[in-house]
């Protein structure tokens, strides 16, 4: 079977490009960008790519063509499209139709830690020897690929809230039909699509409808969105986690202030103990629902504790960029005041008292539109010093937003000049974490170059 992928180098659509050509399909893509790293995966794995929406990429016509949620009407291929009446689908109903059906399904939900949950979900599967297939929104280093189609029964899908595409909206992860699923956490985001935190919860809620009354759900204990999720009828067993000493039958208690080292219990009885690479409530959080998703599906406890201690947190998660002249860069994919908080608290409790400096982009439809302008400066207060980059027809008055932080906060509309003045600014020992849901033009390379440059002029 030919199938043409409109939108195909996002992540999500990417990753589904992969689990195609692994069932053995033709596969071909179209995307207004193509670029690195997703290009050379597709291109290595066989998949021919080309360069924006032209019509003549669907001729002659592939079997199925599946749309991105990226796409709206008036985009010249879907427009070619459904005046042709080709056969079209959205990623999340292929996956539904072609690669799930047979699989034990373990889909990771919540506006928070999706990614990074899922990707230790499949690590634990993987260690046990289970050799799951994932779709993960982002590259697990351990695996080095955002999906694979896997050998074993159990399926990993990052199962997103986010519309499924411009003809289905719906949310993607009523589609996948999981067995085992964990709800991290429930706030209110994308605010393109929904108009309140009541129309997600209603999306949560259908998800709930479609879990087996022989699966399990893992619930986030302390989160009251997701208590009244369940509230709206619940037909599976349902297990709670959280931080110790809260009642819930799964819970995780930091032996190291940065959570570094941890202790788990179920039902009250110490599980066992562990070190890893992670640091921070959120990783500990999204840890305990890691393994106990992996417990549901058969994993032994010891053994899920043994592959966390061996786990590379994904790309992008308080990933090191480099570091010059003594100074620090991260790369962090916080973009809401909840994921922001807790990577500089986290990072706080990892650096203690040198100099924490957060470059922020915000670039999310939510961020963009201002939604959470009032949460930023809270948000923000772990770091001793804010850079906001300015980004064209923000919505909202990011020097009134950082007014509270005084002079600890400043704002430019010009990533060059950020740049610079960070370069010229900044003192050994300093810690810089850049937060973006983007590329951010490249800030990470280009404030180390420049921190490079400044080395060697006062050598």
């Amino acid at each position: 079977m030919h199938i043409h992928i409109l939108g195909i180098c996002g992540t999500f659509m990417g990753g589904v490009a992969l689990l195609a050509r692994a069932l053995g399909h033709r596969v071909t893509g179209s995307d207004a960008n193509v670029y690195p790293p997703m290009s050379t995966q597709l291109e290595a794995a066989g998949i021919s790519l080309m360069e924006g929406y032209d019509p003549r990429h669907l001729r002659p016509a592939p079997d199925c063509v599946v749309i991105g949620n990226a796409l709206s009407r008036g985009n010249p291929a879907v427009e070619e499209v459904l005046n042709r009446g080709l056969t079209y689908l959205s990623g999340p109903e292929w996956l539904a139709r072609h690669l799930l059906p047979g699989r034990q399904v373990l889909a990771v939900a919540g506006t928070h830690g999706k990614t990074t949950t899922a990707s230790m979900l499949a690590w634990i599967l993987e260690h046990a020897g289970l050799s799951p297939g994932f779709l993960i929104g982002g590259v697990p280093l351990d695996f080095g690929v955002s999906a694979r189609l896997g050998e074993g029964a159990p399926f990993v899908v990052e199962a997103d809230e986010y519309d499924t595409a411009f003809f289905d909206k719906r949310s993607k992860f009523v589609h996948y039909l999981p067995r085992i699923a964990v709800l991290n956490n429930l706030e209110f985001d994308h605010a393109d699509i929904f108009p309140d935190l009541a129309a997600i919860r209603r999306q949560f809620h259908h998800l709930v409808r479609t879990i087996p009354g022989e699966g399990r759900i893992l619930v986030n204990g302390a989160d009251a969105e997701l208590e009244r999720v369940l509230a709206m009828g619940c037909w599976t067993p349902v297990e709670r986690f959280g931080l110790h000493g809260g009642g819930h039958g799964w819970e995780v208690e930091p032996l190291l202030a940065d959570g570094s080292r941890f202790r788990l219990y179920r039902d009250g009885a110490p599980l066992g103990e562990t070190e890893w690479a992670l640091i921070g409530k959120h990783n500990l959080l999204n840890g305990v629902a890691a393994v106990s998703a992996a417990t549901a599906a058969g994993v032994e406890g010891a053994v899920a504790l043994q592959a966390l201690s061996r786990f590379h947190p994904p790309r992008r998660r308080l990933e090191l960029r480099g570091e010059e002249n003594g100074i620090a860069v991260y790369d962090d994919f916080a973009h809401h005041p909840t994921a922001i908080a807790a990577t500089l608290e986290a990072m706080r409790m990892r650096i203690g008292d040198a100099p924490l400096v957060a470059v922020l982009e915000p670039r999310s439809n939510t961020m963009r539109l201002g939604v959470h302008a009032d949460r930023l400066a809270s948000a923000l207060a772990a770091a001793d010093r804010v850079e906001l980059y300015v980004p064209p027809s923000l919505d909202w008055d990011p020097s009134a937003a950082l007014a509270p932080m005084g002079e600890r906060a400043r704002a430019a509309d010009d990533i060059d000049l950020l740049v610079r003045t960070l370069a010229e600014e900044l003192s050994p020992g300093s810690h810089v974490v850049v937060m973006s849901n983007g590329a951010f033009g490249g800030i990470h390379q280009r404030l180390l170059d420049a921190l490079r440059e400044r080395g060697m002029a006062h050598a």
